[in-house]
């Protein structure tokens, strides 16, 4: 039987997975109850003054497995899973790493010098795979919520700068990174300005765009700034907005595919 009758053609259309991080109050939260008819799996205690819909606090990692099996499994209306937050779902996956291995701290699991790292890796394994099924056999969209850090980034082309990413150990942020369809940074939005200090001497301050803190806005292109990325051709830069993003992704399924050059006219 030739493989040829199986190839895919075209676009296929899928429910997004959304990976947003930001640093702390920007609103993460609130934009993913913004979703179409979402349901959030907390693994923090922080939607308290948030209208939404969310299953029990998750004490451990199999709380976590048991929400995505009953979503799989039951009938109900939601069309978007929330995952708030993963960095909060990485202590629940540490714990039960510690727990396997009868040791107190990540650091000694499996004998130490980062192994224990490695296998909590078979758990967010476990928690793509179950994220997957849901799109695939339910169709819902997933948003999973992150908070940010600053790291160092050695960049082999130049020398090494800070920038944000998600708040995760290098193994799960690469693997939940790679896996998702778009990887957002939500930030505030700043104008580098100098001001005189006198006698002949000047600072260089960062001033707010807009009311209320700043414009709150996506980075959707990855710079040496943050770690972002996104597979729907988004602008690089998009208000912190449900409605925002969903007409971005519109735009981007509207837009007819370009074809591939010939050896003629490259």
């Amino acid at each position: 039987m030739s493989l040829i009758q199986f190839v895919l053609k075209g676009r296929k259309p899928m429910p997004p997975r959304i990976v947003v991080y930001g640093t702390e109050g920007i609103g993460k939260s609130l934009f993913a109850s913004n979703a179409p008819k979402p349901i959030f799996i907390q693994t923090e205690d922080g939607l308290g003054e948030i209208d939404c819909d969310k299953f029990p606090l998750a004490k451990s990692v199999d709380d976590v497995f048991a929400a995505l099996e009953e979503l799989k499994t039951a009938e109900h209306p939601y069309e978007t899973v929330v995952i708030d937050s993963l960095d909060w779902l990485e202590r629940l996956i540490w714990d039960a790493v510690c727990k396997e291995y009868r040791v107190s701290s990540i650091e000694k699991a499996d004998g130490g010098y980062q192994r224990g790292y490695v296998q909590a890796l078979s758990y967010w394994r476990k928690v793509v795979d179950a994220l997957t099924e849901l799109r695939d056999v339910k169709g819902m969209a997933v948003l999973l919520i992150a908070h940010a850090k600053v790291e160092k980034f050695e960049d082999p082309e130049s020398a090494s700068y800070d920038r944000y990413s998600p708040r995760l150990h290098k193994h799960a942020c690469a693997l939940v990174t790679e896996w998702s369809d778009a990887t957002l940074f939500a930030t505030r939005k700043f104008r580098v300005e100098k001001e005189e200090k006198g006698f002949g001497q000047e600072r260089t301050i960062a001033k707010e765009v807009g009311k209320d803190g700043g414009e709150r806005i996506l980075r959707t292109v990855g710079s040496p700034a943050c770690v972002a990325k996104n597979r729907f051709d988004l602008p690089a830069e998009l208000p912190l907005s449900w409605p925002a993003l969903m007409a971005g992704l519109v735009r981007s399924s509207e837009t007819p595919a370009q074809p591939e050059a010939s050896d003629a006219q490259k």
